[in-house]
């Protein structure tokens, strides 16, 4: 008897291991899908598709980009927190869904904290306040000025909670004229602002760089501690006071809760390779003023929760509830 009772348990064992995912080195074994909570075109959708090809290469496998815009990001957050963790959905996401929407919006369907494994943040971003060249502004000054001898014609757009805080926070002190609109990718904000639609946008440097040295856009200011070398005469944040603290956007790399370690980190290795390589970071960062980071899971898991807190002082000193 209990000869026969182990062999029942070891049948038992070998068939529950049989049932376990297969080991990373036989990894992936089909397509991996990305979703992206902003639209095409934008510089996180930008980057996963450049990333893909070569990311092909090394899986064997096609990384497919999925675009989940819309809602305050909440659309692609769900999106990635109901998919299966297997190892064949991940995410890119920045600090809205990740970190604001908890303080700004009611009912989340997901659980920012609970419904993701992060994995890397990719980068931090440059952000710039940039208006459509036929406006014929170049300061802030001029702006508010602009928007007061057309009231009710304006509009900018924005993906950051604390720029838009920024710009709330502006409009009050100096009686600007604007309305916010939503965001949905950096693609549809400068197409919106080179035809007028929405000609201002505070927003990842690198959706309107080329459009800034061909003349159509013209920045006022970025959100970097520094002025950069590529637009020197362009004032910084912190040159016109703005002291509130300051969350920096980024965009990182997420897997639905409970994706296995061994898959997560098969990806994020093959990444870092990638992104690492000298030519890959002077095209694809420097040049669209991204400052990469590719932090380890634990470095991310730690940032986002300091982020949140930023993020939260931020909206309760703006007195921004819920909606």
């Amino acid at each position: 008897m209990p000869c026969r009772a182990a062999i029942a348990c070891l049948a038992v064992l070998v068939a529950q291991l049989a049932a376990l995912p297969a080991p990373a080195q036989n990894y992936p074994t089909r397509p991996i899908r990305v979703i992206v909570t902003t639209s095409p075109g934008g510089i996180s959708d930008v980057f996963v598709r450049t990333l893909s090809e070569p990311l092909h290469r090394r899986l064997g496998q096609p990384v497919v980009v999925e675009n989940r815009a819309g809602g305050f990001m909440i659309l692609g957050a769900r999106a990635c927190a109901e998919a299966a963790s297997d190892g064949y959905t991940f995410c890119v996401m920045p600090g809205e869904p990740l970190t604001y929407n908890q303080f700004t919006q009611k009912n989340l369907p997901y659980d920012p904290v609970k419904s993701f494994d992060p994995i890397t943040n990719f980068f931090f971003i440059t952000q710039a306040l940039g208006v459509s060249s036929k406006l014929g502004v170049r300061t802030l000054d001029e702006l508010a000025a602009y928007s007061q001898r057309n009231a009710g014609t304006l509009s900018y757009s924005s993906p950051s909670s604390s720029l838009v805080l920024f710009m709330e926070t502006w409009k009050k002190r100096t009686g600007a004229d604007l309305v916010r609109v939503p965001f949905k990718g950096g693609g549809d904000t400068v197409t919106n602002m080179l035809s007028g639609v929405t000609p201002v946008g505070f927003l990842g440097l690198g959706n309107f760089l080329s459009y800034i040295r061909a003349g159509q856009i013209t920045p006022i200011l970025v959100d970097s501690e520094k002025r950069l070398t590529s637009i020197p005469e362009t004032i910084t944040l912190a040159e016109i006071g703005f002291a509130r603290e300051h969350t920096r956007a980024f965009f990182g790399l997420l897997a639905p809760a409970g994706t296995p370690r061994e898959l997560t980190e098969r990806v994020r290795k093959e990444i870092v390779a990638i992104a690492s390589e000298p030519a890959f970071t002077q095209r694809h960062f420097i040049e669209r003023g991204l400052e990469p980071v590719l932090s380890s899971p634990e470095q991310f898991r730690d940032f986002l929760t300091a982020d949140r807190a930023r993020s939260q002082r931020i909206v309760e000193a703006a007195e921004v509830g819920t909606k």
